[in-house]
């Protein structure tokens, strides 16, 4: 066999080589893009658990919040509810903006905000909030990271044939939480 033949041979075979390494690469990159994803619903879920307590608590203080209440209930139940990550960011948003209402209502109440399970449940939605942050902050660098190879080259031949597709990121809608909370009675 001429020596050519030989050359072709092993550039095949480090081209086959080369394709399974960055497709290795890039099911690596979703599989930690999934795994930050799961760490955010860990999250997430830790704060839900948390709300029906701190409503409770609430109530025994300001009865007469129905609407509060309710607003922070069903934002809750919408937040639970999943779906994309565009659904799920506007659902937490609107969590956010009850929960702000629902201190605003704590904050007439002196012997509320002076109650012991109040301060601890707003200590630990506080603390859910900011590992909440911290869960995003590690999906985000885990899209950004898998994003870029799926569009850098050689990966992107690769992530086109093998259908790997672009995350989108978790925004953390600092735009709504700059707004002014309205509290109706």
């Amino acid at each position: 066999m001429p020596y050519y033949i030989y050359i072709i041979l092993a550039v095949i075979v480090v081209l086959i080589f080369e394709i399974i390494k960055i497709y290795n690469t890039l099911v690596r990159g979703r599989q930690q893009v999934e795994e930050a994803k799961s760490g955010i619903s860990v999250q997430q879920k830790r704060r839900y658990d948390l709300i029906p307590n701190l409503v409770e608590t609430v109530k025994g203080y300001a009865g007469h919040e129905r609407s509060v209440f309710e607003n922070v209930t069903q934002a809750r139940a919408k937040a639970m509810g999943g779906g994309s990550v565009k659904e799920q960011q506007a659902a937490e948003n609107m969590l956010t903006q009850a929960l702000k209402s629902l201190f605003a209502v704590a904050e007439n109440y002196p012997q509320l905000k002076a109650n012991e399970n109040f301060s601890q449940l707003q200590g630990d939605l506080t603390d859910a909030e900011n590992k909440i942050q911290q869960a995003r902050d590690s999906y985000n660098a885990a899209v950004r990271e898998f994003n870029t190879r799926v569009e850098s080259f050689p990966y992107n031949f690769v992530a086109r044939e093998f259908r790997f597709l672009k995350y989108e990121f978790f925004e953390t809608g600092e735009e709504a939480s700059r707004q002014p909370v309205a509290v109706k009675f």
